[in-house]
């Protein structure tokens, strides 16, 4: 999971973490797959570690199941 920091003024709630209260400098994991959607608000957050690149890329749910019902018919 890569890490990133708050560096706004006041706390704010993250509902895609489980609605957690997050405090100014606050330093947190966030999904690989979600990394840059944090980094596109550079106002707000700023990256401490990315997402290793030797893990491959979160599959998606959609192309799993198109893959099972292909292997159905």
């Amino acid at each position: 999971m890569a890490r990133v920091r708050y560096i706004g003024a006041e706390p704010v709630t993250v509902p895609e973490l489980g609605s957690k209260t997050i405090q100014p400098d606050e330093v947190l994991e966030v999904p690989d797959a979600r990394f840059e959607g944090y980094l596109c608000q550079p106002q707000t957050w700023e990256s401490v570690e990315e997402p290793r690149a030797d893990l491959p890329a979160p599959k998606k749910m959609t192309t799993v199941a198109k893959a099972a019902t292909s292997k159905e018919g």
